[in-house]
């Protein structure tokens, strides 16, 4: 069902911002403004789009800016921008570059859009998801990560290409940081109900978990000079979606915690169930005392590193 009286803003008009504004609109979801500093790419990107409407069937609009002052009355902005990871690159070496544009758009959003629920997508996720969290000041359960959809997404396709089954019927649960600590859930994947523990051996599961982990530098390794996106933008889309029809989807997205978990006040990746209000509970899984112990790890590493922000 489409909501074409709600509006989203994209904040990047790179390959994961636009791809993300062309899913949203080609589903009608919303309205869409397209941000970015650089003069004339989301312009001509929009442009581009809105000449496909009458091919793919879509009457949602897009509006390239470079006016942040166009984030007004945005239900949801979802912040893409930042430098992409490079081989080599681990997504803690972006912090400092990122903070400072995460910063920038976050000023933005809470001068421009305060009643907007934030998703971030910038790396590193974690640390950019608190930032973007202290700088809005907006209440916690309307900032939020995009990280445990995708890595999720990424585990789903390694089990479905392991059985060679159908996609749709594979599910899988990852927590924790968007990094090489976040913790791939085993025990909670599925294939139509089955356990995926059931069906294949343990040397192979532990394959795909690493491979998980890796997922998004076994891309960067294979592009050279960028990242992924379509799979990102598919994460980014499937929570707007979640918000803007009240789907209370649950999803792993990176949510602030108050405990739950052992963990304290951070942004972590966990299951929540996403729906009007953004994050409208954290879904507090019964884990084993090593899957405990690696989310914490995980949680811990995210700490140190929002310690470098100097917050």
């Amino acid at each position: 069902m489409p909501v074409m009286d709600k509006k989203v803003t994209v904040v990047g008009a790179g390959f994961v911002g636009a791809t993300t504004a062309q899913r949203i609109i080609e589903k009608n979801l919303a309205h869409v403004v397209l941000h970015d500093v650089i003069e004339g790419m989301p312009q001509g990107k929009a442009l581009d789009m809105m000449q496909s409407a009458c091919l793919e069937n879509f009457e949602a609009s897009i509006l390239g800016t470079n006016d942040p002052a166009s984030y007004r009355d945005s239900d949801i902005v979802v912040v893409t921008s930042g430098v992409a990871r490079k081989p080599g690159m681990s997504r803690d070496d972006l912090l400092r570059i990122n903070a400072k544009i995460v910063g920038e758009v976050s000023d933005n959003i809470k001068k421009y859009a305060p009643n907007a629920i934030v998703i971030i997508v910038s790396n590193p996720l974690d640390v950019m998801t608190y930032l973007a969290g202290i700088k809005t000041g907006f209440s916690k359960n309307r900032v939020m990560g995009m990280a445990g959809v995708l890595d999720s997404a990424r585990f789903r396709a390694f089990i479905a290409m392991e059985l060679a089954v159908a996609h749709r019927d594979v599910e899988a649960m990852v927590l924790g940081g968007h990094g090489d600590d976040m913790v791939p859930l085993s025990r909670y994947s599925t294939v139509s109900g089955i356990g995926i523990e059931a069906l294949l051996p343990r040397e192979k599961i532990d394959a795909m978990i690493d491979r998980t982990r890796k997922g998004g530098a076994e891309i960067v390794n294979f592009l050279k000079t960028g990242s992924a996106y379509y799979a990102p933008s598919s994460s980014v889309v499937q929570m707007v979606k979640s918000i803007l029809l009240d789907e209370k989807r649950i999803l792993p997205c990176a949510a602030w915690c108050t405990g739950q978990y052992g963990v304290q006040n951070q942004f972590v990746g966990v299951p929540v169930r996403l729906g009007k209000n953004g994050v409208e509970q954290i879904i507090e899984l019964k884990l084993t005392d090593p899957e405990l112990k690696q989310l914490q790890a995980s949680a811990s590493h995210v700490a140190e590193s929002v310690k470098l922000l100097g917050l």
